[in-house]
């Protein structure tokens, strides 16, 4: 079936340089580089050699911009299959969501002019935040998400949304190595022998673990990757979480997560094949660490908020356990720019 005219302007629009090299940048899309944000320098009480990976220079302030992006090259894809006759209509896409992603997401698909979101949240979002969706456009469903597991079926029919996709899981669309894969390559880049990361679905500690393990395993290497081997290999790379249902890191919290791959046989299986470093896992964060992380990143003008900076609050609580002298890295998700 032949598009419309505005659906061949659409794909026209799209412009997809490269899937890896480093000279045909498409991100961030109007202005592509390669870092796509910036690395900086912070001073962390008692250690030396501490660096910040800044992801709320992204347009809407975090790192699910990138995923965003990636929803729009998606939708190239759908486009051709449109031209070439394939499907009658571009889908529709759902994603179970506390606001960041959503918000990255349909600021995109608007932009370019495609289909716009439906969205999962739980019925205890503040009010703003829906608000703030709906406001562009998005289809925003409310449900109490802490009561079950809610797998792709599940989103798509709270969602009604049937006969599209769900893009929050694995199953049909992998987000965690298409969306992450170029920030994997700016973080590992930095030679840092300790990585820490916040931790809520998990998708990015994965795809930074995978990228390594590729690395690693692979004798001729990514042309993003410009690191030195011998620190990567002993690299540890630390995820930072909340079990706790009142933290202010809201966003690492969830009594369910359906869709990381995260296991701790499988983080064990990688420090016990010398795949990644023997402090890689996932780290429970106590509450009291994270005010002085935020602290910390706002002396020195960082845009942040406690899920974003967990890292750092991880740093601080297992500061004992850490090398002073060895070179750290806080990757900063950000904070999403509502307005």
């Amino acid at each position: 079936m032949a598009l419309t005219k505005k659906e061949e302007q659409i794909l026209r629009s799209i412009v997809v340089a490269s899937e890896n090299d480093p000279t045909k940048l498409e991100f961030p899309p109007g202005d592509p580089q390669f870092p796509a944000t910036p690395t900086v320098k912070i001073d962390v009480p008692g250690f030396s050699d501490v660096w910040l990976k800044d992801e709320s220079q992204n347009t809407t302030g975090t790192h699910k911009d990138r995923m965003a992006w990636e929803m729009v090259v998606t939708y190239k894809a759908f486009l051709l299959s449109k031209k070439a006759g394939r499907i009658k209509k571009l889908p529709t896409v759902s994603i179970l969501s506390s606001g960041s992603a959503a918000f990255a997401i349909q600021t995109q698909l608007k932009k370019y002019g495609l289909p716009n979101l439906r969205v999962l949240m739980d019925s205890h979002t503040d009010p703003g935040r829906v608000r703030h969706l709906q406001k562009i456009d998005c289809n925003v469903f409310l449900e109490d998400l802490g009561r079950k597991i809610f797998q792709g079926e599940d989103i798509l029919r709270f969602t009604k949304n049937e006969q599209g996709f769900d893009i929050t899981s694995n199953e049909a669309y992998d987000p965690a190595v298409r969306c992450y894969d170029w920030l994997s390559y700016e973080i590992i880049n930095t030679d840092a022998e300790y990585i820490f990361v916040p931790f809520g679905t998990g998708q990015l500690y994965e795809n930074i673990l995978n990228v390594i393990k590729k690395e690693l395993g692979d004798k001729l290497h990514d042309p993003r990757f410009t690191g030195r081997m011998k620190i990567l290999q002993k690299a540890s790379v630390l995820g930072a979480t909340t079990t706790n249902p009142k933290s202010k890191a809201d966003k690492l919290y969830a009594p369910f997560l359906p869709f990381a791959h995260y296991s701790k046989q499988w983080i064990k299986f990688y420090r016990y094949t010398g795949l990644t470093g023997e402090m890689s896992r996932v780290y429970a964060l106590q509450e009291k660490y994270l005010d002085a992380a935020m602290k910390i990143a706002r002396s020195h003008g960082i845009d942040c908020e406690p899920s974003g900076i967990a890292g750092l609050g991880l740093l601080l609580q297992i500061k004992d356990k850490i090398p002073k002298d060895k070179k750290i890295l806080i990757v900063n998700t950000g904070r999403t720019k509502w307005e």
